[in-house]
């Protein structure tokens, strides 16, 4: 406080000499000499004095504690690093475990739903469906589905063409029809706990990369096995006439008919193509009829929540990738000790 005051006395004594010389000592040199002599001014009040100090000797840049705020920005922002880190060291020793474990419960429920050997899981499930539209004679199959393959069916159908009459053939379980598309999207469920299997629960992941790589090939393996039971392969209507489906048919269909059975999501399908020749184009007509299959939707249910818990965890390692020098044990030992 007493160099406050004495700061303010020099300002004082400051503003006086500067009066003075402005007159140049003369205190008459103004037109209005004939009036009294002019007072002093008077002193400027503390307040404002000490105001004005305060105002020289404090920067714009620093905060109501005098501290620069350059310096309180970088330490912000380590301190926000640092956050960052301990939360990227937390997810790689225990969120990236609590996933893969609750990832495989998942995908193991959605194997046993699998009506063939997968994961311990017996397999040879037996069910009977019907498959028909309207009227019934356009096409109708009845038929018994046992794992991935068509043991038995019973096929009508009428023809669009000329002459317009129903077809009939069979399937026997001495040359059964296979879906391959339920035994494809087994081998990949398969392959993406296969792969969580080789992961040690025990083991310290060290980068995001390392998550990433083990992430990318269980999302990979989920999306082909999904996608084999939702988009079929399509054939060109030449291949499916000549395929080796075709001939476990009883009788055989003539050589400008053929029948694909196909599963689309969560139903089976069976489609019936009439080849014609119009006036040498080649073309053809088809009709198709349908049935739900339960355990498909339960799985395609399953492999959905697996790809969502492995896109979650995916993107938030993401956000850790953007720092390329992250990684266990790149902060202090006090950090470590979290």
């Amino acid at each position: 406080m007493q160099q406050t005051r004495s700061l303010y006395v020099f300002i004082q004594n400051t503003i006086a000499e500067a009066l003075l010389k402005s007159t140049n000592g003369n205190w008459s040199f103004s037109p209005y000499a004939r009036r009294k002599h002019q007072r002093h001014l008077a002193p400027l009040p503390e307040a404002i004095v000490i105001s004005a100090v305060q105002q020289k000797h404090t920067t714009p840049t620093d905060d109501d504690e005098g501290v620069p705020k350059v310096r309180t920005t970088m330490e912000a922002e380590k301190q926000e690093e640092f956050n960052l880190q301990k939360e990227f060291e937390w997810v790689l020793r225990e969120e990236v475990h609590q996933l893969l474990k609750k990832l495989k419960f998942i995908l193991i429920e959605c194997a046993h739903r699998f009506p063939v050997p997968l994961y311990e899981n017996e397999g040879k499930k037996t069910e009977k469906f019907i498959l028909s539209v309207q009227p019934p004679d356009q096409l109708k199959a009845i038929l018994t589905l046992t794992g991935d393959t068509i043991t038995q069916a019973d096929i009508s159908f009428k023809l669009s063409k000329s002459p317009h009459q129903i077809q009939r053939t069979s399937i026997t379980q001495d040359s059964p029809w296979k879906l391959q598309q339920v035994q494809d999207a087994a081998n990949h469920l398969q392959q993406a706990i296969n792969h969580i299997d080789d992961v040690d629960e025990s083991y310290h992941f060290k980068t995001s990369d390392e998550v990433m790589h083990v992430v990318g090939n269980i999302l990979e393996a989920l999306q082909r096995g999904r996608l084999s039971l939702v988009i079929p392969k399509k054939k060109p209507i030449d291949e499916l006439i000549k395929g080796r489906n075709m001939k476990s048919l009883t009788p055989n269909l003539s050589e400008d008919l053929a029948v694909s059975f196909y599963l689309q999501s969560h139903k089976l399908i069976i489609a019936v193509y009439q080849l014609t020749n119009i006036h040498g184009t080649m073309r053809f007509d088809s009709c198709q009829a349908e049935a739900s299959i339960n355990w498909l939707n339960e799985v395609l249910f399953m492999l959905s929540a697996g790809l969502q818990l492995c896109q979650q965890l995916k993107d938030k390692i993401s956000v850790f990738s953007l720092y390329k020098d992250f990684k266990v044990g790149s902060r202090a030992s006090s950090a470590l000790s979290y």
